[in-house]
């Protein structure tokens, strides 16, 4: 990891707050892991991304001007780029994150929010696709549970180690926050 190796933070938004809506969450040392990551790459002079959510789904907590489209509190400062999306993969959204990315001669990017296995996993798998080198940091994502099409539970821990396992070497390198923090 070098000076240019920029933070994408994804959709810590308030609305994930709401476990009446989402359901039961895993990590709940995600927000600390996620504070302690964008406190470090401000430390270190690096580059800070927030991605927002921007629903444009009826109903949806995350819609703009519905208080949970906020950012949560531990995203502290002015980040260097805010994209704001409608799609799961932060390269869909504007600004352009790609064009941003490249425009800087960076290549390489450590992620972390919310949801592991959606949000952050879509943008992971399109950031290796696209050549960038990806950090996936597991201990600073959490998720929800999910029925599956045949109706049986999988967990929110379930899903994350089918997230780990199916992005580690192919897509990402799965590291922990404090693989990072102070490096």
């Amino acid at each position: 990891m070098d000076a240019a190796t920029a933070l994408l933070v994804v959709d810590v938004q308030q609305a994930f707050d709401d476990h009446e809506y989402w359901g039961r969450r895993n990590n709940p040392a995600c927000e600390a892991n996620i504070a302690a990551l964008v406190t470090d790459w401000r430390e270190q002079g690096r580059p800070v991304v927030f991605v927002r959510h921007d629903s444009d789904e009826e109903g949806s907590p995350l819609r703009p001007g519905e208080p949970g489209n906020a950012l949560r509190p531990e995203l502290t400062g002015e980040p260097d780029l805010l994209v704001s999306k409608r799609v799961n993969s932060a390269f869909y959204g504007k600004p352009d994150l790609d064009a941003w990315l490249r425009g800087r001669d960076i290549g390489a990017f450590a992620i972390c929010g919310i949801t592991t296995n959606h949000c952050v996993e879509t943008t992971t798998r399109m950031g290796g696709n696209l050549g960038y080198d990806v950090l996936f940091v597991l201990d600073a994502c959490h998720t929800f549970d999910r029925v599956g099409p045949d109706g049986t539970l999988v967990t929110a821990d379930e899903l994350t180690r089918a997230t780990a396992a199916s992005l580690h070497g192919e897509f990402a390198t799965v590291v922990s926050t404090r693989d990072l923090v102070g490096g």
